[in-house]
């Protein structure tokens, strides 16, 4: 198996373990409230959900980290390109930038819901957006590595599902800038299902990597060698 083999079979592994943590997390995440008030009692509410949601995001958002870094070193075709290769290169950016947020919610903001510290809440409220814009800098790549997937004769997702995907990416990127950035109710849902179909293609492409580059290397080790 060579360096390239090995890379994208455990960069996949990585990529799809990322994935599953992160889609189930997103779904008992749920969309964020535009009212700082509202989105403050409903951590209060929910407290333990939501720092068990954030810590598993954490974790992923950790994994993705080691999933780009594995893959932009392994000299694969995933990085052949210059957009593919800014894409793996731009996702560890966000997913440190976003592991802050997620950190920052579990503990600070966490403790300031249920305390009904309003001020803190506030305080650190505003620092987890502004590094949460990571997770836009992450669809972002995901978007361009799944279009990539889908042009690519060699991909191991079909054209209908990385085209899909692409398109669950930029979902993700304008439901961010909608809710986030312009505070556009309808924005924060559009970035929840955008990012759960994102994940939930990134779980197969990262496993369909990881199956794929095993079978060719056993087929490679079986041959028989030359006279």
């Amino acid at each position: 198996m060579t360096h390239a083999d090995t890379g994208m079979r455990v960069a996949g592994a990585w990529l799809a373990l990322a994935a599953i943590i992160l889609a189930v997390a997103l779904v008992f995440h749920g969309p964020i409230a535009p009212d700082h008030g509202v989105q403050m009692q409903s951590i209060a509410d929910e407290s333990l959900r939501w720092a068990v949601v954030h810590w598993a995001a954490a974790a992923a958002l950790s994994f993705f980290a080691i999933a780009s870094l594995i893959a932009l070193t392994a000299g694969s075709r995933l990085t052949q390109e210059w957009w593919t290769l800014s894409a793996w290169a731009l996702l560890p950016v966000g997913a440190l930038w976003t592991v802050t947020t997620a950190v920052a919610e579990a503990t600070v903001i966490f403790n300031a819901a249920v305390t009904g510290n309003r001020a803190v809440y506030e305080s650190w409220w505003m620092f987890a957006e502004g590094n949460g814009n990571g997770f836009a800098a992450m669809a972002l790549a995901f978007t361009v590595i799944a279009a990539n997937e889908a042009r690519a004769q060699g991909g191991v997702t079909p054209f209908w599902a990385s085209s899909i995907a692409a398109v669950a990416g930029l979902a993700s990127f304008a439901g961010w800038a909608l809710g986030m950035w312009l505070g556009l109710p309808f924005g924060s849902p559009i970035w929840v299902v955008g990012s759960i179909v994102m994940c939930l293609w990134l779980v197969w492409f990262g496993l369909s990597l990881t199956l794929a580059e095993a079978g060719r290397a056993s087929i490679r080790r079986d041959a028989p060698s030359g006279a």
